[in-house]
């Protein structure tokens, strides 16, 4: 690395153990400065709007307001601040509601510290570091999974229920009974491992299915 570079960096935190280590390893390594910690995103908000930061590690659980619901509002007071999710989570859905915030990269706290120092380096020179393992969730959304996908007219029906249709309009729309449509229907929550119409779409549309 650049010695001469300077990534000022800083955490939000409420595990103070895990704060002071990341402060500790971050702050004693060559070309990075720890600016400021917070155990709150409430404190961090107030603060980014004054602090001139390059990359902000931001807990994914925290008490008040979560990480990821801090997000927008952290981008909004400094729109050029480079913030890595630093959490214990896997969870899919976390992952993609944090990206599709404006997070560029997300790592989880059990990696070597210096794939942490790697991460912040990283997303300084523009890139997007992730786990391992959250880099194989991302790719794997990506993947259509043969056994359990939908059948054109599951899809098709599967695009009614978003537009709201019940079971006799979408019989007439598609030319077909409505015992077959409720067939389908069972088919598709079967697939999708769901129990309702809000819950198969909701999910059809963050895979982008529909």
């Amino acid at each position: 690395m650049n010695s001469n570079y300077n990534i000022k960096v800083a955490i939000v935190e409420d595990d103070t153990l895990i704060l002071s280590s990341l402060q500790q390893i971050i702050h004693n390594s060559d070309g990075f400065q720890v600016v400021n910690c917070y155990t709150h995103a409430e404190e961090a908000i107030e603060a980014v709007k004054s602090t001139a930061l390059d990359v902000l590690l931001l807990d994914v659980d925290l008490p008040g307001i979560s990480g990821v619901k801090a997000l927008p509002e952290l981008i909004k007071n400094q729109p050029s601040l480079n913030i890595i999710m630093l959490t214990i989570h896997e969870e899919s859905e976390l992952v993609f509601a944090s990206l599709e915030k404006g997070a560029v990269g997300y790592l989880l706290k059990s990696n070597n510290p210096n794939l942490i120092l790697q991460g912040i380096r990283e997303v300084f020179e523009g890139g997007s570091p992730m786990s391992p393992p959250i880099a194989r969730k991302i790719i794997a959304s990506f993947q259509p999974n043969k056994d359990n996908q939908l059948t054109p007219r599951e899809l098709e029906i599967l695009q009614e229920l978003s537009n709201g249709a019940n079971n006799k309009r979408i019989a007439e729309t598609l030319f077909i009974s409505t015992n077959t449509v409720k067939a389908h229907i069972k088919n598709i929550y079967k697939k999708m491992q769901v129990h309702s119409r809000a819950e198969a779409v909701s999910i059809a549309i963050k895979k982008r299915m529909i």
